[in-house]
């Protein structure tokens, strides 16, 4: 299984925590639309279905060893598609 880069993965769970407590609820009173897309990423970055089990798992391989030094690898970056006559 692939892993996340810890630097990444450490991000996610601060970012998550942070949304949880202050991002205001949506209209349902379900969590707002931030919270929403950061447990999802968790989810998807831990290969869990649910984000309780996603942020033990992300502690869990955060503890586990060291946050390596160097650069945060940078986001793969989104294809940009091109309309029929947008070129110049």
């Amino acid at each position: 299984m692939l892993m996340p880069h810890p630097v990444v993965l450490r991000g996610l769970v601060d970012e998550y925590e942070v949304a949880v407590v202050h991002e205001p609820a949506d209209d349902t009173g379900g969590p707002g639309p931030r919270t929403r897309d950061l447990a999802y990423t968790l989810c998807v970055s831990t290969g869990m279905r649910d984000v309780a089990r996603a942020l033990e798992a992300a502690r869990h391989w955060l503890a586990a060893g060291p946050v390596p030094a160097g650069p945060v690898p940078a986001p793969v970056p989104v294809a940009v598609v091109e309309t029929a006559g947008a070129r110049d």
